[in-house]
């Protein structure tokens, strides 16, 4: 089960996005002339942290990392990395790394990759639409992917201490609602959906939380549940029998499948359609004479390059 193990991936990706967009200029601190919004989270040094530039770092991270923001330890370990990233900055600035006829060169190129970014994931998006009958007819011609054994659903709060996790189990008996103890308390990436883990299959979480859920009738909640990750209060959300998965539940799964492909076939179209109206001139001769020497190979060396080997008997 992958649970709070996330937080170092999370810190190491946010570390890298950040690192990567104060290049183009959106830092934090004294290291930028933009003006402060919001109220204060941290002071480094000369420089500030403020709650407008912790939405705009969460705006720019994957969607798949966003929701560990959404805990309090996730906020936590955020937080953490742009002050880190803060001082680097701040430190840079002092040895005079910040400036200089490379930074400004590599700023020109980042300047270009960002718009052609931006101009090809708004063409992009706006184009590549996936129709409900290309998904609905995805799914009958792949139904054999996904079928699935018995599964079942659960939500789950997740704290670091016993007391923490008995003194939570004791406010959901008196009649506190599960789900936003859960939003509160638990430091797993699935409180921002009130603890809610989604459908799993047998051997897809730790043993310790497998044998607690599979005892457990729908609705039912658990005592406090110790596993490598911590202390859990688990919820029995669902139970199914093995068979094929209801298109409802896989329809974005099915989208994430299809979607590749259709955006390539407008990428290629985005590209045909711009050579259509421009007018480009290759320099061959220029071209040839860049980079290195070696010869194209000939077509009957490359035909014995390509060709596949004889296949030889195995011996009995």
């Amino acid at each position: 089960m992958k649970l709070i193990t996330t937080t170092k991936l999370f810190t190491a990706t946010l570390c890298v996005a950040a690192l990567v967009g104060c290049q183009g200029g959106s830092t934090t601190g004294g290291t930028s002339d933009a003006k402060k919004e919001g109220k204060v989270l941290a002071e480094v040094n000369s420089g500030s942290i403020t709650t407008g530039d912790f939405d705009r770092e969460l705006k720019n991270l994957p969607e798949y990392l966003k929701a560990m923001a959404d805990t309090p330890q996730g906020r936590k370990e955020m937080l953490d990395t742009m002050v880190i990233r803060e001082l680097i900055l701040q430190q840079a600035a002092k040895d005079g790394l910040d400036k200089g006829a490379e930074i400004e060169d590599k700023l020109k190129d980042l300047k270009k990759r960002l718009i052609v970014e931006s101009f090809l994931k708004k063409k992009v998006e706006t184009e590549s639409k996936v129709s409900d009958e290309d998904m609905k007819k995805f799914y009958e011609q792949n139904k054999d992917k996904f079928k699935s054994g018995d599964q079942l659903k659960a939500s789950h709060i997740l704290v670091k201490t016993e007391k923490e996790a008995k003194d939570i189990l004791a406010q959901i008996k008196a009649g506190g609602s599960f789900e936003e103890l859960a939003k509160k308390s638990s430091v797993d990436s699935s409180a921002a959906k009130g603890g809610d883990l989604g459908w799993f299959g047998k051997g897809s979480m730790v043993p310790a939380f497998e044998k607690a859920a599979l005892a457990l009738k729908e609705g039912q909640i658990s005592d406090v549940v110790k596993s490598d990750f911590g202390f859990h209060i688990i919820k029995l959300t669902g139970k199914r029998a093995a068979g094929v998965r209801p298109f409802e539940e896989v329809k974005e799964q099915i989208k994430g499948a299809i979607m590749p492909s259709k955006q390539q076939e407008i990428f290629q179209k985005i590209k045909e359609d711009l050579k259509k109206t421009a007018k480009i001139t290759v320099k061959e001769d220029v071209l040839n004479s860049m980079g290195g020497t070696k010869d194209e190979p000939k077509a009957e060396e490359k035909k014995a390059v390509e060709a596949p080997k004889p296949v030889v008997p195995e011996k009995k």
